[in-house]
């Protein structure tokens, strides 16, 4: 019989969260070495499990290797909470996890059988964070303290939908970088925070040749054969700007509405923080020529930024009090305080 979450089933989600976290930065680095296609076949590596672990290979077949282990993981979870968890929401939650992972592995198949295509690439990219933020939300619905915490705080409006919105950009930001990247376009803007010495690069076809006679005499990089790639960076790097700016006013809003919370000023200050180490790590990839560490943790860390957010977002739905239910616990407080 259900009737509380086992604490050993707590303690698994928070490992396999991390280990999720793990799996993304291998993904980062198969896509920072260039390795993508060093398995050419799927889902063996060359017909075998057991390939040689050389070259792009060890990154390529470790990716792989992760993810199996990562899909039991979400395979154990998912059975263990419909064993075991008495909410069905949370059941629920561990199904989608699972499907997730599976169609995470389609689309890794995928792009390998297709040669890389850019939008199945992005697409894995996508779901690949979707899947990590829902291993991180299990990681917190089934703590002890979710099911303890008691709400404390009127819920304000303005700070709620700033948490969606934050969640919107930080995504929409991602998948402007998986684009980014699968697309080849990571150093089509040679220079940061500028943009070919610029705010704003050359957008057009005419700009073209003024970026190339940059690109070929000051950074000593490859013509481009279109401006189509230098669009694809600068889209990534204003809606970087977007993003920081509505994290700012998440930050700001929590700050001013919800001081006293703890976890509200924390998960907003943390957000902050990151998406601010994120914009560094975004300038040494361009600095760097996209060196493997630099680019890989740029990868990651967008997705620690998607889930903080998203985290911060459902726990403000679970520890405030709805607005309704605060206006008439507030007016029952005047009311016993009028007549007391």
């Amino acid at each position: 019989m259900r009737t509380a979450t086992p604490r050993g089933l707590h303690r698994f989600a928070v490992v396999a969260a991390c280990c999720t976290l793990g799996l993304v930065f291998a993904g980062g680095l198969v896509t920072s070495t260039g390795s993508g296609l060093a398995v050419p076949d799927w889902p063996l590596s060359y017909g075998t499990l057991n390939p040689p672990m050389v070259g792009g290979i060890r990154y390529e077949h470790s990716h792989r290797l992760i993810a199996g282990g990562v899909a039991l993981l979400a395979t154990v979870l998912m059975v263990w909470a419909w064993w075991r968890e008495p909410r069905r929401w949370v059941r629920t939650l561990a199904l989608l996890a699972w499907i997730t992972v599976l169609v995470q592995a389609l689309l890794g198949g995928l792009t390998v059988l297709l040669l890389l295509p850019t939008a199945v690439s992005v697409a894995h990219g996508g779901v690949a964070q979707v899947f990590f933020t829902l291993m991180c939300v299990l990681a917190v619905v089934t703590s002890p303290r979710w099911t303890s915490a008691s709400r404390s705080d009127q819920a304000r409006a303005d700070v709620r939908a700033l948490g969606i919105v934050v969640v919107a950009c930080v995504y929409v930001q991602t998948l402007l970088g998986a684009w980014m990247r699968h697309s080849g376009a990571g150093l089509a803007i040679p220079d940061f925070p500028l943009s070919y010495g610029s705010v704003v690069p050359p957008l057009t076809a005419g700009g073209l040749d003024a970026a190339n006679a940059m690109r070929t005499q000051t950074y000593v990089l490859p013509f481009l054969a279109s401006i189509a790639p230098v669009v694809i960076n600068f889209a990534h790097r204003a809606w970087a700007v977007v993003t920081l700016v509505a994290i700012i006013a998440l930050f700001w809003a929590t700050f001013r509405r919800h001081r006293q919370s703890r976890v509200f000023v924390v998960l907003a200050s943390s957000a902050l923080g990151l998406a601010c180490v994120q914009a560094l790590l975004g300038g040494l990839t361009v600095w760097t020529r996209k060196a493997v560490i630099p680019t890989t943790a740029h990868v990651a860390l967008g997705s620690v930024i998607l889930a903080t957010t998203v985290l911060y977002a459902v726990i403000y739905r679970r520890c405030t009090i709805p607005a309704a239910d605060g206006s008439l616990a507030a007016a029952a407080t005047s009311h016993g305080a009028a007549h007391a």
